[in-house]
């Protein structure tokens, strides 16, 4: 407890799955938090809830590959909280298509939020941290960043361009006193998750509801896919002091999917 005392933590991608339990877990532990995303009133729901536990949260809106958007919710941020000590650069999303299939559109959407967004969010946020000469850039990246997956090409290659923005982030920011590092889940049981299962049983990439997470899942050496509870613990000790000499690092937290 008490690990974010004296933290102001913008979480992108909060209204729902891995983002709200980070929030919800960032106020516990006594840290201000944003809870930013795209459907505001996703991000007041979250926010209630931490209110309702005693934390202390402001909900803002923002599609995160829009640069004025960004700009204008840490803006908003940091004149409630006072400062930006820590950002998640956690909004993504995933709309599968068979390789042979994959158009144009879809691509740019995916790469627009999941890498272009990450881009945007971390330089409108060092903007702040650089004066500070301090902070912390935390990226959501995935095990589709270190395996091509058919179905998933565009979002494989956008969570490629998540390690690839993480090793760079980490390079420019560190003479300002910045650090930057990822984290990789792997299968966890979010709406994104509820979402794919839908899509990929439309495309008849599975035959059944709920085939495609028990695929994907089959290989986890630790025999289930991940709650978001089961990531809170780094996502923590990413944003603590705890990590202050760890920078331009993806850490897999994905129960052994992927060995790296």
């Amino acid at each position: 407890m008490d690990r974010l005392v004296g933290s102001s933590i913008v979480v992108t991608g909060a209204g729902s799955g891995i983002g709200r339990a980070f929030a919800l877990a960032f106020a516990t532990e006594g840290a201000r938090v944003g809870v930013l995303d795209r459907d505001i009133g996703a991000a007041q729901k979250v926010t209630a809830e931490v209110h309702a536990a005693g934390g202390e949260a402001l909900a803002v809106q923002a599609d995160v590959s829009q640069r004025a958007d960004v700009t204008a919710a840490l803006t908003e941020f940091v004149s409630w909280a006072g400062s930006l000590n820590v950002i998640f650069n956690n909004a993504g999303f995933n709309k599968p298509m068979p390789f042979m299939e994959i158009t144009e559109d879809n691509w740019h959407a995916i790469m627009n939020v999941n890498a272009l967004g990450v881009l945007i969010c971390t330089q409108e946020a060092a903007k702040f941290m650089i004066r500070q000469r301090s902070g912390k850039i935390i990226n959501t990246s995935s095990v589709a960043g270190r395996q091509g997956y058919p179905d998933f090409t565009p979002y494989s290659a956008s969570k490629f361009a998540v390690n690839a923005l993480t090793q760079a982030t980490a390079r420019a920011m560190a003479e300002h006193g910045i650090t930057c590092n990822s984290f990789s889940p792997g299968v966890v049981a979010t709406p994104l998750w509820d979402t794919l299962d839908r899509d990929l049983l439309a495309m008849g990439s599975s035959s059944k509801p709920d085939e495609a997470i028990e695929n994907f899942s089959a290989d986890i050496l630790m025999g289930r896919p991940a709650e978001p509870k089961d990531l809170v613990g780094t996502a923590i000790f990413l944003a603590s002091h705890d990590s202050d000499y760890m920078t331009g690092q993806t850490i897999m937290i994905d129960g052994g999917k992927v060995l790296v």
